[in-house]
Formats: structure tokens, sequence, C-alpha cells
């Protein structure tokens, strides 16, 4: 038996030093120290020894275990470092090739148009407020002056929930203007920008979803001139000095006098083209002086207070502000389109 351990050491040792490969490895391992190993079926004949031999023998075996476990460990750490030597190797990083450009992203052309605007309203002292998008029909139109027979809540034009047409997704953001006038003490100044549904066909100028931007103002004598007077303002300071406006008389069951107000199409500069649907000028906002009515259902006495309200649609003002000619451009989030703002 004594031949029989130290030919396996000699063996072992000697085929551990010379393996190239994890996977041989363990292939001798196994051959020489596994359950079913030379080492161990050797052991198993401890049995035959005389009492004298085998503590002679036992104290063999251990040594040759121990010199095995202890090649077998030396040649594994051998050959995870020659491992990882390859591997830096092959992943060597040349430091004098120019890193890789990272694009951090810009801001969609409808978000500058809305900070911008929102600065030039806080500038003038306005608070900005927000509110639900599924909104009662009672804040949306009953409150607003708009009652049952109005066109704009008609099925064929608005989102409801209910049969009952009681729950609906917001067609505008006014319902806001309702609720400050029910929550904030006057005076009250206030813009209100939010996403808003209607039964609209997609084109160069329409969305069935778009963004509106309400406002309102309520104080004692407050007039038209405060109106128009505020509305040009921000107007040149979006669209730069001189920017030509005008306000037509219109109809809005929350106004009474009511307007529109429109801008010069920035594409044909007022000569007419498919932008502007050959009038040389697009519809930015309406507006007028809130209806006493209005007033009085949020209990504010009109005899005493007067206010305005506007509301127009953002993707509008973005579209006349970056001289872009398609509404549909903006929600298609094309990149080598947004790039450019």
């Amino acid at each position: 038996m004594r031949e029989q351990l130290a030919k396996i050491r000699a063996e072992a040792l000697a085929a551990f030093e010379s393996v190239q490969d994890a996977a041989r490895l363990d292939e001798l391992r196994v051959k020489y120290l596994g359950k079913k190993g030379e080492l161990t079926a050797l052991l198993k004949q401890m049995g035959r020894l005389t009492p004298e031999e085998r503590p002679v023998m036992g104290q063999l075996a251990n040594d040759v275990r121990a010199a095995l476990e202890g090649a077998l460990e030396a040649s594994s750490k051998k050959l995870e470092a020659s491992a990882l030597e390859r591997r830096l190797q092959n992943e060597a990083l040349d430091v004098t090739i120019p890193g890789k450009a990272v694009s951090i992203g810009r801001q969609h052309p409808m978000n500058i148009a809305l900070d911008e605007l929102k600065d030039i309203f806080i500038g003038m002292g306005f608070q900005v407020l927000d509110g639900p998008e599924v909104e009662l029909a009672e804040l949306n139109f009953d409150r607003l002056n708009a009652g049952e027979g109005h066109p704009s809540r008609d099925w064929s034009d608005t989102f409801y929930f209910d049969r009952d047409s009681r729950v609906m997704l917001r067609s505008q953001t006014s319902p806001i203007q309702v609720r400050a006038m029910d929550a904030l003490p006057l005076p009250i100044r206030m813009v209100a920008p939010g996403r808003v549904y209607r039964k609209d066909e997609v084109d160069a100028t329409h969305s069935p979803m778009f963004h509106q931007v309400e406002g309102m103002v309520i104080d004692r004598g407050v007039t038209m001139a405060d109106l128009k007077g505020t509305l040009n303002t921000v107007a040149e300071q979006l669209f730069g000095e001189g920017t030509k406006t005008r306000f037509r008389p219109h109809h809005f069951p929350f106004t009474e006098p009511s307007c529109e107000m429109d801008v010069q199409c920035h594409k044909c500069g007022g000569v007419g083209c498919s932008t502007c649907k050959g009038e040389g000028w697009i519809e930015l906002l309406g507006a007028g002086m809130i209806h006493p009515r209005v007033l009085e259902m949020s209990g504010i006495d009109p005899e005493v207070y007067s206010g305005w309200a506007f509301g127009f649609g953002l993707e509008r003002l973005a579209l006349r502000r970056f001289k872009i000619d398609d509404m549909r451009l903006i929600f298609e989030n094309d990149v080598r389109f947004l790039e450019q703002f």
C-alpha cells in the first residue's frame, strides 16, 4: 500500500502541475480525490492491514490527501489568474480613443412653450393651478353657464363615462376656474394648463387630445381693456415685439361680452396659406368678461367684482412659437424633428 500511495501522489502532483484548463482540473480532482477516486478506493483497503500497520498507513494516506488538495488549490488559483490575465488583455481599453458622445435629450417644444408661458404669467402675479382630467359635467358645463342642450354637451363632441352624461373627460380646463372661485379668496389671478379631450378629427391643427391653458382674473374694477392689454403683452413676449393680433366678437356662455384673439400666420405673414386655411390669421384663444351669472353661482357679487377669462390651445401656441406647420409632428415623437428645438 505504501508503494501505491506514493504512485498516486506522484501521478496526481504531476497532473495538477501540467493541467491547462479548469475543466481538465476538475476531471483530475474527481479521478484522484472523488468518492470513487483512486485515493478513496485505496483507503477502502485499510481493513486488510494489521492493527499495527493501520495507524502508519492512515497517517501516510492523510499526508498524501493533504498534498493533493494543496496542489489542487494551487493549480486552481493559477488557472484563475491566467484566465483573468487573458480577459484583461482581451477587454483592454485604449484610453486615447475619443469617447462616445452621451445624448442627454432636449425639452419637447410643448414643454418649452408651456414653461415660457408660465414664466410670463407668474411674472404678472398669476398663480398656476391644476385639476382632475376626469371631471363632473356640472363643473365643466353647468357652472360655466352652458346648460342642457348646449352643442358642446352632445355625445358627438364629448367623451362621457356614464349614460347620464355626468362624468366625463374634461373638454376644457375651465372647471379649474370654477374650483378656484369656490376655494380661493378674492382677488384671484390664476392660469391652469392641462390636457383636455374632444371628439375632433386629426388634422394639421386639431387633435382629440390636446393641451389648454386657461386664465382668469377677478377683482374690483376689472375691464375688457385689462384683458386686451394683458393678452397683447403675452403675445409679444411669446412671439416677439410687434406681433400682430386681432380681436373678433364671439359668443361663449362663460363670458359676456366675448371675443376671439388671432395672431398673424407665421408661415405666410398674413397672405394666406394651407396652415391658416387661406385667412392669414390663426385663432389663438377665446376670451371675455366673466358672465355675472357665473360669478353668482360661486357666491361672488357681480355688482362689486368683475373679471375676465381666456383659454387657448397650447399646441397652437407652440406651432406659432416655433413656426411648425402641422400639429401632428408634435405627437409623433420623431427624434429627428424634436432635436431641432
